[in-house]
């Protein structure tokens, strides 16, 4: 039946996307070393409209303590600074007139603690997507048995997106303790 391969692929890509959005989620949230990508949430005024930070200047990591954001522009030099300390990064931006220095300060045990629990919660998010995508795959499946699919292949249908749910939820239980592990590594 094409129909139900049509489901099934789209309940993988929907799947898909929830790994891809919970491994782009987990990187955001930093693990005491500098990394570019911690930064990435970050939006600047930028002529009258938001932009990310890294369409207004590169950011770079020198070494495992600190970033270096050089604007492209100079003169948003004060308006990068204030959003990065308005931020909920914690993190305090130090301005030599040509770029902003941030030291990234070592993580106490207190706060490790809570970016695991942040960490869970951003993965629990993406496995609530991923049974969502399996509920609304198997009610197209049983909306196609009504309408005279066979019940054998529906049977079939709904067995291979419990698979696919359960191999997305793993990824994604990966990821999670390949990213607590970093955090909780002093």
């Amino acid at each position: 039946m094409e129909e139900i391969d049509f489901f099934l692929e789209a309940a993988e890509e929907m799947m898909n996307k929830a790994v891809d959005h919970c491994r782009v989620d987990l990187t955001k949230i930093r693990a005491g070393k500098a990394m570019p990508a911690m930064l990435d949430g970050i939006r600047v005024e930028y002529y009258g409209s938001m932009a990310p930070i890294n369409q207004v200047a590169s950011v770079t990591s020198p070494d495992a303590r600190t970033l270096f954001v050089k604007p492209f522009e100079k003169n948003l030099i004060a308006e990068i600074e204030k959003s990065i300390r308005n931020s909920d990064l914690g993190l305090n931006p130090q301005n030599d007139g040509q770029q902003i220095i941030i030291s990234i300060p070592q993580l106490t045990e207190e706060r490790r603690i809570s970016l695991v629990k942040q960490a869970k919660a951003v993965t629990e998010n993406a496995k609530i997507s991923v049974r969502n995508a399996r509920k609304e795959t198997n009610d197209e499946l049983k909306q196609l048995q009504k309408d005279g699919a066979a019940e054998d292949a529906i049977k079939r249908a709904e067995d291979s997106v419990q698979k696919l749910t359960d191999s997305y939820t793993k990824k994604m239980d990966d990821l999670l303790s390949l990213k607590e592990s970093d955090i909780m590594t002093v």
